[in-house]
């Protein structure tokens, strides 16, 4: 029902700035009213009918769900890392701008600084259907902080994002297939360590996916997460199987396969570019502070054609 009403509320929207433009028309006809008033009111409709057609890309069932967020630090040490905890601030600031809430289930700090990994829960509708496109490498470049040569320094981060599986969906994980494992928890530089083995990892045997959890003090309830985290994670395994399968019967596209390099962020040169829709933009200090609507715009309207 509240997906129902949200797309009838949107075509109402366009109807009434549509009708509105048509009034308008009317009276500039009639002398009532001005070419450039006329021309305001038909961007307004023209941007209120193209942002209905954006969010209309988000069809699918699992668009509307919550998402896991994962960033993994790639080759390079703590240039790597930082990047990561670069991308982490980048995500956490759009999420923040956007009302989606977000909370930390895992996360590993570098060994000098940034973060070696980091799992995020994002919830709010359709944060899904909105980060899907930012499953791949990102690749920076920059002059290093690190170097005191200053050298340009290339750093690479995988980013994987998951569908938040709710009870809408059904999966069944055998008990059986679980190998769990628990260790105790801990924070920056091993600080705050739990007296108890609080967290937890487990292992599904058929996939061999891993997840782990430390969000909760009480290892009952990271068990509930990482079954949650392990369910997303094999739905969104049968989601990527169904696209690959589809995938077969169309050319032209790049693949979006894990491990591809998606976007480069150059800072010196000012350009943050999509490799896959060509999408890019000058202003690098916003897209790092969260300003990314664009390029998953880009994508989405890319990914439905």
């Amino acid at each position: 029902m509240k997906t129902h009403k949200h797309w009838i509320g949107q075509y109402n929207r366009v109807q009434e700035e549509v009708d509105d433009l048509e009034v308008l028309q009317e009276f500039l006809k009639e002398g009532e009213a001005s070419e450039e008033e006329v021309e305001r009111r038909y961007q307004k409709a023209l941007t209120v009918m193209e942002d209905v057609e954006f969010h209309s890309t988000l069809n699918k069932p699992e668009d509307e769900l919550g998402a896991i967020l994962e960033i993994n630090a790639g080759a390079g040490g703590t240039e790597s890392c930082d990047w990561a905890a670069m991308l982490e601030r980048m995500y956490l600031m759009y999420t923040e701008k956007n009302g989606l809430k977000t909370s930390e289930l895992n996360k590993q700090y570098g060994d000098v600084a940034g973060i070696k990994s980091v799992s995020i829960e994002v919830r709010g509708d359709y944060a899904y259907g909105m980060l899907k496109s930012e499953n791949g490498v990102h690749r920076l470049v920059r002059i290093s902080p690190f170097n005191s040569q200053g050298k340009r320094m290339t750093s690479f981060a995988s980013v994987f994002v998951h569908p938040l599986v709710d009870d809408t969906i059904k999966i069944d994980v055998n008990p059986a297939d679980l190998d769990w494992d628990t260790f105790r928890a801990s924070g920056a530089g091993g600080q705050h360590v739990n007296k108890t083995e609080s967290a937890v990892r487990v292992r599904h045997l058929p996939s061999g996916i891993v997840v782990e959890c430390q969000k909760e003090r009480s290892q009952h309830m990271n068990r509930e997460k990482a079954i949650q985290m392990l369910k997303s994670r094999l739905y969104e395994r049968e989601i990527e199987r169904q696209a690959a399968e589809k995938a077969q019967v169309e050319s032209g596209k790049m693949k979006n396969e894990w491990g591809s390099q998606i976007r480069s962020y150059v800072l010196d040169d000012r350009r943050v570019k999509d490799h896959r829709t060509q999408f890019q933009t000058g202003n690098t200090d916003a897209v790092l502070d969260g300003e990314i609507g664009g390029f998953l715009k880009a994508y989405l309207m890319w990914d439905g054609l």
